[in-house]
This record gives structure tokens, C-alpha cells and sequence, in this order.
């Protein structure tokens, strides 16, 4: 069974920082393009980031300039650096295969909460 376990979500200033990860079996993580997405209150799950198995990476404009993301194929982890975050990035954030996501990998996220 697939399992994709997301953490380091909080309670963060605007204008911090926070740096999720999210853990995921071999069998997904050896193939497959893993993205990050994110869903807020009231509003459809969006996507966010995607890095590919050889690290070429892709954002939503939205982010574009603020969040890194990257893998460390050794330890089957996806990573998001998220920096000068706004209130407007408060969600919760998922990890899944990318660019499609798979509606059997989505797993608890993690949530961010961007507020004075």
C-alpha cells in the first residue's frame, strides 16, 4: 500500500518560514514526479510544486520566487522550503505523484497557518 506521510506544517508570522516534508514509499517515490498541493478553506485543492525524479522543478505563480522544492532520493522525501509566506498561503498541504495526482495517495497533509 502507498503511504505518504506529510509533516512540519505550523503556526508561522507573515513574512516566516517553514519547511515541509513528506515521506513516501519506494515503490511511488523510484518513478514518479512528486508534487506538493495545497487546499484552503472553502477553495479547491490547487497545486503548488512539482519536482521530477532528476529534479527539474515547476511552481505555481502564485509561489514562484518564494518556494523551493526538492527530493532526496536516499531517503524517499519530498521537500518544500517555504519562505516570506503570506496569509494567503495558510492551507492545508499535501504531497502526491505529479503531474496527476493519484486520489488513492492522498494522505492527512499538513496544516500552515500564516497569521500575526
Amino acid at each position: 500500500q502507498v503511504q505518504l506521510v506529510e509533516s512540519g506544517g505550523g503556526l508561522v508570522q507573515p513574512g516566516g518560514s517553514l519547511r515541509l516534508s513528506c515521506a513516501a514509499s519506494g515503490s511511488i517515490f523510484s518513478i514518479n514526479a512528486m508534487g506538493w498541493y495545497r487546499q484552503a478553506p472553502g477553495k479547491q485543492r490547487e497545486f503548488v510544486a512539482e519536482v521530477t525524479r532528476g529534479g527539474s522543478t515547476s511552481y505555481a505563480d502564485s509561489v514562484k520566487g518564494r518556494f523551493t522544492v526538492s527530493r532526496d532520493n536516499t531517503k524517499n522525501t519530498v521537500y518544500l522550503q517555504m519562505n516570506t509566506l503570506k496569509p494567503e498561503d495558510t492551507a492545508v498541504y499535501y504531497c502526491n505523484t505529479a503531474p496527476l495526482p493519484l486520489s488513492s495517495n492522498w494522505g492527512q497533509g499538513t496544516q500552515v497557518t500564516v497569521s500575526s
